[in-house]
C-alpha cells in the first residue's frame, strides 16, 4: 500500500479509537440514551469474574467463538456512570466502532472475550480496570451495554512466509505468487483500474504490519496508487480470487524510512473491480 492509503486506513482506525478512549467533552454531541434501572450496581444474577468485572447476557449469541486478545472487534456500545450520566454510545452515533482489544481499557478487552458473535452484554466494569486516575475521564465504576457484532481476527502468518515455495508463479520483474482461492469472474484489473480488496501484509520474519480486516472495512484503491508490486500483481487476478505474493523490496517500498523493508508477502482477495 502507498504513504496515502496508509496514513488513511491508520486514520479510520484512530477515529474508531477516540470513539471510545477520547475525551468526553471532545466527543461530538449525542442523544442520552436513557440508563439502565441497575446502572448503580450489579444485580444478584450478574456473574463477576476473578478480576471484578461483573456481567449480564441480555440477548444470546448466535456464534459460538470468543476474541481473543490479538483481535479487533466490531460493536455497538453504550456507556454510563453508576449515577445514570450517559459519556459515550455508538448507537446515539449510529455507526458502530472497530476495536482493537490491545488498546482499549483492561475491562472492555476482559469483558468482551466472554462474549460471542451477536450477543447483547452488560459489563459492570470497576474503576482499577476503567480511567481510574485519569483526568476529565470518567471515574468510578462504568457501566457498559454491548453488542459484538463482529470479529476481526487476522490470520497467522503463513507458513512459507520466509520465501516464495517451489509451486509460486514468478514473473519477469521477480514478483511471486501463488492462488489460494480461485475466483470466480474472469475479468482482470488494468493498470488504471479501481479495486476493492481485504488483505494482510506480513514481513519475512512473519510480523504484521498492517490489514484491512483488522480494520473491518474492505480497502478501495486505484492500481497506479499503491506499490508496483500490488499494481503488477492485482492485474494477475480474476474477482473472488485470493492470491499471496511475495514482493521484492525493488517492488515495495524500496528501503523508504518508516516503511516496512525488504522482501513484503501479502494475502490478497479481490473482492471487485469497481471501476475499470
Amino acid at each position: 500500500m502507498n504513504a496515502n492509503t496508509l496514513l488513511r486506513t491508520r486514520l479510520q482506525t484512530l477515529v474508531s479509537l477516540l470513539a471510545l478512549l477520547a475525551l468526553p467533552a471532545l466527543l461530538p454531541a449525542q442523544e442520552s440514551l436513557p440508563a439502565p434501572a441497575d446502572v448503580a450496581a450489579p444485580p444478584a444474577d450478574a456473574q463477576t469474574t476473578a478480576d471484578g468485572i461483573a456481567s449480564k447476557v441480555l440477548s444470546p449469541g448466535t456464534g459460538a467463538d470468543h476474541p481473543q486478545p490479538g483481535d479487533s472487534v466490531k460493536v455497538n456500545y453504550t456507556g454510563w456512570t453508576t449515577d445514570g450520566k450517559m459519556f459515550d454510545s455508538s448507537v446515539a452515533r449510529n455507526k458502530p466502532a472497530v476495536l482493537p482489544l490491545d488498546r482499549v481499557i483492561a475491562g472492555w478487552a476482559k469483558g468482551l472475550q466472554l462474549m460471542v458473535k451477536g450477543e447483547k452484554r452488560r459489563l459492570w466494569i470497576p474503576a482499577k480496570l476503567a480511567y481510574e486516575g485519569q483526568a476529565n475521564r470518567p471515574q468510578g465504576m462504568l457501566v457498559f451495554d454491548v453488542e459484538l457484532l463482529d470479529i476481526l481476527r487476522v490470520p497467522a502468518a503463513p507458513p512459507d512466509v520466509a520465501a516464495p515455495p517451489a509451486d509460486a508463479v514468478v514473473t519477469r520483474s521477480g514478483l511471486a505468487s501463488k492462488v489460494i482461492t480461485p475466483g470466480t469472474g474472469s475479468r482482470h484489473p488494468r493498470a488504471e483500474s479501481f479495486v476493492k480488496v481485504n488483505y494482510t501484509g506480513w514481513t519475512t520474519d512473519g510480523k504484521m504490519f498492517d490489514s484491512s480486516l483488522a480494520k473491518g472495512a474492505p480497502a478501495f484503491f486505484k492500481l497506479t496508487a499503491v506499490v508496483p508490486g500490488w499494481t503488477e500483481g492485482l492485474q494477475l487476478m480474476v474477482e473472488g480470487e485470493t492470491r499471496r505474493f511475495w514482493i521484492p523490496q525493488k517492488l515495495a517500498y524500496r528501503g523508504e524510512e518508516g516503511k516496512p523493508k525488504g522482501m513484503l508477502v501479502f494475502d490478497v482477495e479481490l473482492i471487485q473491480i469497481t471501476r475499470e
